[in-house]
């Protein structure tokens, strides 16, 4: 009998390669949040190297997980798995609600391993529950995940510290402006692997730029050693917070729902179906992913919808190869030097080319949007409402001051609220008396569709 494409074993440098494409096309996706929550935090170089690593070495561990499998834990497939942006947005508002800052990542730690253990146990009855989360839902969450974190760009492309007489100044705006500008110019007249790893040339390329005007700092390499391991509980106990832990819930229904249709994408890109079970199994991967990974101090883990894009262009569908990958991630995490090197990159650098990757989450929540039914005004009302109710903590970041603290970690994350919003406005407006529900059913396929025939 012929050994599927998913199931085969390439020659060891094709595999090699492969893999190191995969890790290229999510690298600068996996570091950008502890990036930005380790900044929120305020740890030093050393710290921010040290967390980045732990994240890389997660994601990881993650990925093998879900490609190689254990029992009924992974959706074996060439899924990729990595630090996922929707918690970005609460996690930092649990930072900022946080008096005392050492207690911030404990807090963070021990809500996503409780989301974690829930996320595993409801995984087998999600695929049945994937119906209140229709692409109006999905799709308003994901653009919210995405114009919350453009702001943290735009910061970002002002210097690294906002009490600097020169923060905002002409020399970081540059900086920032040439850095995405190179990120378009890659993006337009290159192709194939490269193309695909604009965003991190761009950040060496501006990085280089940089060195001139005295931004870049290259002491956190030469300080980094070359061998090391994320000591377990390294930023402290896990605390287990009501509030926190509650925003990291919705985070956890929000990923999950992202990597159902992740899955049945990329099941059709490489003609191995996903059903109910290799969903399940692929939800419970995500689940036990997320839940271990603070143990070795990194964050909740999910799908990576842009390497499902690789697949479909490279046609190696080997779960081997992103098994290789996740390999990769994993000696990444155990060279602190490695992940030293983007803590280097200036923060304006930073910012130009996160210009591209945050706004490319928001215009992937649009794409699903758009197959969301928009010609019905009741999905039109409910993108309005959730949007709103979202982009509130941007626009008005006072707007809950009269709040307790723990109240805000949740309405404070715009995600968080705009994602329960459009949950209850669809259970409204769109569940009680429809006849047609099967409608709503297919569509998370049409937005995993979607999402690999945009990369």
């Amino acid at each position: 009998m012929a050994t599927h494409p998913v199931d085969e074993k390439l020659p060891a440098l094709k595999m090699a390669t492969s893999g190191l494409q995969h890790v290229a096309a999510m690298y600068a996706g996996v570091v950008a949040p502890p990036l930005i929550v380790g900044a929120a935090v305020g740890l030093s170089a050393a710290e921010l190297t040290f967390l980045t690593g732990a994240c890389l070495f997660t994601a990881g561990l993650a990925t093998l997980l879900q490609t190689l499998g254990i029992w009924k834990i992974g959706a074996r497939l060439p899924f990729v798995n990595g630090v996922t942006f929707a918690g970005v947005a609460p996690m930092t508002a649990v930072v900022a609600s946080t008096d005392d800052p050492t207690d911030a990542l404990p807090i963070i730690f021990g809500a996503v391993i409780v989301a974690g253990v829930l996320g595993f146990v409801a995984a087998p009855f999600f695929g049945k529950a994937v119906r209140f989360f229709p692409p109006v839902v999905t799709g308003s969450v994901i653009t919210l995940i995405g114009v919350s974190l453009l702001p943290v760009a735009f910061g970002w492309a002002q210097g690294p510290d906002p009490a600097a007489e020169d923060y905002g100044s002409a020399t970081y705006l540059t900086l920032a402006g040439l850095t995405l500008v190179i990120v378009l110019l890659l993006r337009r007249f290159t192709r194939g692997f490269v193309k695909q790893i604009a965003v991190l040339l761009g950040l060496g390329a501006g990085t280089l730029i940089a060195i001139p005007f005295g931004v870049t700092d290259f002491g956190p390499v030469t300080d980094a050693d070359v061998i090391g391991f994320p000591t377990p509980f390294h930023f402290g106990a896990p605390q287990f917070q009501l509030a926190a832990v509650l925003s990291l819930c919705v985070v956890m229904v929000v990923s999950m729902t992202e990597s159902t249709a992740d899955m049945l994408a990329l099941g059709e890109i490489v003609e191995r179906p996903s059903g109910e079970r290799t969903i399940a199994a692929g939800l419970r991967a995500d689940a036990l992913g997320s839940a271990i990974s603070p143990l070795f101090n990194g964050f909740m883990c999910s799908a990576f919808a842009q390497n499902i894009g690789l697949v479909a262009m490279t046609r190696i569908r080997s779960r081997y190869v992103v098994a290789t990958g996740g390999g990769f991630l994993v000696l990444m995490g155990l060279c602190p030097m490695a992940a030293s090197l983007i803590v280097v990159v200036p923060r304006p650098v930073l910012g130009g080319a996160g210009v591209v990757l945050f706004g490319s989450v928001a215009a992937s929540g649009i794409q699903t949007l758009v197959r969301a039914g928009l010609d019905r005004d009741n999905n039109v009302l409910i993108v309005a409402v959730a949007l709103a109710v979202g982009i509130i903590p941007i626009t008005a970041p006072d707007f809950y001051h009269a709040f307790p603290a723990t109240a805000r970690i949740i309405l404070d994350s715009g995600i968080s609220t705009g994602c329960v919003t459009a949950v209850l406005l669809n259970l409204v407006f769109n569940h009680p008396g429809r006849s047609s529900g099967a409608q709503d059913v297919t569509h998370p396929m049409e937005a995993g569709e979607e999402i690999a025939a945009a990369h």
